[in-house]
């Protein structure tokens, strides 16, 4: 059962409410786009810095690190701060990097340019979510979270692609220029007029806290990010090994120190990342179903692309435009996906949405061979795309709603959290079963292509069968009592 409810939310979503939330839409959707934006330039990377592949994927990994270190943290940033300077913090941060991404003169540079980009989105995501939780009341939740899920599902998806677009014709510096004038009018149009919707909380900084969170997390996206490399020995198969052991154990090791110092602070109100909201039941199914849905959406995006290239003999720009219809179709359904949401609650889309992820996942197990028609490929991606949109807004919903006020920051910054370490645990575990089902069958005789399509085939089985655990999740996540309470008019 959740605490009692602290403040009634407003009737209605009010005009100068609904701007401030516009603007922080459509800034997290800028910031989020570039978090794949990098992955198609590589190539261009390579020859232009005169750095290795290995090296220059960095800078799609320091991205994701640098979020899995900085989100946990903004549980207690958005506590201490208003909605305007949080605003600009984040979009300062975000300009400035992107500034410096457009003037790189070299590698490292670039780099540091990429830990700023970041530190900016890591604080835009839960602050769009906390002010929706603050602003909006619940029977409207759904609408707005819809788009939410339409930003975290478009952005990822149409950033390879306009990445692919601007270097076939540009300079790898564009893919910055033309983010960084948008960027720098929303973070002028935020200064003048974003206003602040919620009163600064008393939350004092805990000096071990930090470090831990940053080993913690860190140290485990960094492990899970290694298992590829680990899983080929012909790439330095065993020095990878040690480098994801070693990062592995060093972050659980101090994941284990931080939820306990988080847990002795709670009592005191002082936790950096406060653990409380995993005490309602509802919260924590839906955080659970929400992990898994991560676990199958990035191992997809991670092993279809390989498939595609490696054995159907795609090219890269091709495969990319493949995947975009799927990040559509995420978008274009996850604001209906809200509306019923509003009217209906969870159960009714979140069980179907179960089932489709699992029945798609199932099907590519078993279909994805080395001569597959590229049309199934496309169909199989949109029709998982669809069960996904049907997931991720009464999830995120559900989750943010079954907690009181107090913990709405803290309850985002998991959700981000949970978000970054489900991606790097699904990556891992898509990409080191394909590689050993792959090395398995061609130490066994199996030609190069039968093997890969094998791999692949095995990857897309674990994620099926570990989609069947959200199935039986789907069905016990529950309508947040505040929602339950304003359609019936009781006190909760």
């Amino acid at each position: 059962m959740t605490a009692e409810l602290e403040t009634a939310a407003p009737a209605s979503l009010d005009a100068r409410s609904s701007r401030v939330i516009w603007l922080l839409l459509g800034a997290t959707f800028v910031v989020i786009l570039n978090e794949t934006i990098m992955g198609v330039a590589i190539p261009r990377l390579v020859v232009d810095l005169k750095v290795s592949v290995e090296l220059a994927q960095w800078l799609t990994t320091v991205f994701m690190l640098t979020m899995a270190v900085v989100i946990p943290v903004t549980g207690w940033l958005l506590q201490r701060l208003e909605t305007r300077p949080a605003f600009i913090l984040a979009m300062s941060f975000f300009s400035a990097g992107t500034l410096l991404a457009a003037i790189a003169p070299g590698f490292t540079v670039l780099l540091i340019a990429r830990v700023t980009q970041a530190c900016g989105t890591a604080i835009m995501m839960p602050l769009l979510m906390t002010t929706i939780m603050e602003l909006v009341p619940p029977h409207e939740r759904g609408r707005l979270m819809g788009r939410v899920s339409t930003v975290i599902s478009v952005a990822p998806a149409i950033g390879p692609t306009i990445s692919g677009l601007v270097l076939n014709s540009l300079s790898w510096r564009w893919m910055f220029l033309i983010v960084l004038p948008i960027a720098v009018a929303m973070l002028v149009i935020g200064v003048l007029s974003v206003e602040n919707v919620s009163p600064p909380e008393r939350a004092p900084l805990d000096g071990w806290s930090i470090p831990l969170a940053a080993l913690g997390f860190g140290g485990v996206v960094f492990g899970l990010a290694q298992i590829g490399g680990a899983t080929d020995a012909s790439s330095g198969g065993s020095s990878a090994v040690w480098v994801m052991t070693t990062a592995l154990g060093v972050g659980a090791i101090a994941l284990a120190l931080f939820v306990l110092r988080q847990r002795r602070l709670a009592r005191r109100d002082r936790a950096l990342l406060d653990l409380r909201p995993f005490l309602v039941r509802n919260f924590t199914v839906s955080v659970v179903v929400m992990v898994i849905m991560m676990i199958a959406l990035f191992g997809t995006i991670i092993v279809l692309p390989i498939y595609m290239q490696t054995v159907l003999g795609i090219g890269s720009l091709l495969s990319g435009l493949l995947l975009l219809p799927g990040g559509l179709v995420m978008g274009l359904f996850a604001p209906a996906v809200g509306r019923v949401y509003d009217r209906r609650g969870p159960t009714v889309l979140l069980v179907p949405g179960a089932v489709i992820v699992s029945a798609d996942l199932w099907f590519l197990a078993l279909f994805a061979t080395d001569h597959a028609p590229i049309w199934l490929v496309l169909v199989a991606h949109i029709v998982l795309s669809f069960g996904l949109a049907l997931m991720f807004t009464p999830l995120f919903t559900t989750a943010l709603g079954s907690v009181t006020k107090h913990f709405y920051s803290h309850a985002s910054a998991i959700v981000g959290t949970v978000q970054q370490v489900a991606g790097a645990a699904g990556t891992a575990v898509f990409v080191t079963v394909l590689a050993a089902v792959t090395l398995a069958a061609t130490a066994d005789g199996a030609e190069a292509l039968p093997a890969q399509a094998s791999g692949v085939r095995a990857a897309f089985l674990i994620g099926a069968i570990v989609s069947l655990a959200a199935i039986v999740g789907a069905f016990f996540v529950r309508r947040p009592l505040e929602e339950v309470a304003e359609e019936t008019g009781e006190v909760v």
